[in-house]
């Protein structure tokens, strides 16, 4: 066997740890993708169901009706939200992030969608008017856009599955008789 024949065996093995290497750092990458997005959904889940976050997402609720009024608006335009209005801030921080998480990929669209689209769309739609009337107000396009785009997402999502996220065509469980008052609002429906 000639030196050349050896060398391009050489190369050849070389050129087989290499690309198996490469393979190997590639699975790797995705189960610390995988590890990353458990986290982050562990991290967010967590924060929703927190007292303080289910607090604060009460009074981002109750904080609606009230936003016709002037004095309310005048303060929600302020460039400092001031410190009563730190809840609606801390919903909108939070969800802004999660858009981010979602945009880039961290979060999978999907998961983020079966599992907190409801309380994404209801926070959006409680926040838009403060959000867009700050923007204009204050000259800041950005601000929550990425909560608005993870609202965006959600709401494509529950267009897409009108009835939940189960499975089409997959068995369900049989249903319990129905309470009698809950037979009886259906009765008054139908």
């Amino acid at each position: 066997m000639t030196a050349e024949w050896v060398t391009a065996i050489a190369t050849a093995g070389t050129f087989v740890v290499i690309a198996g290497s490469a393979i190997a750092a590639l699975a790797q990458i995705r189960h610390l993708r995988s590890s990353n997005q458990i986290a982050a959904l562990n991290e967010c889940r967590e924060t929703i169901q927190s007292p303080d976050f289910q607090a604060a997402e009460q009074f981002v609720l109750d904080l609606a009706p009230r936003l016709s009024d002037p004095a309310v608006q005048s303060a929600l335009l302020e460039d400092f939200i001031a410190k009563e209005y730190a809840p609606m801030r801390m919903i909108a921080n939070f969800f802004e992030n999660m858009g981010v998480f979602v945009k880039n990929g961290i979060i999978d669209r999907e998961i983020a969608c079966d599992l907190w689209q409801g309380v994404v769309l209801r926070n959006w739609d409680a926040i838009a008017p403060i959000a867009i009337n700050r923007r204009v107000a204050l000259h800041i396009e950005p601000l929550w856009e990425n909560f608005e785009y993870l609202a965006t997402v959600c709401k494509q999502w529950a267009e897409e599955h009108p009835h939940g996220g189960y499975p089409r065509g997959a068995r369900r469980m049989p249903h319990p008789d129905l309470w009698p008052l809950v037979r009886e609002a259906e009765q008054r429906n139908t």
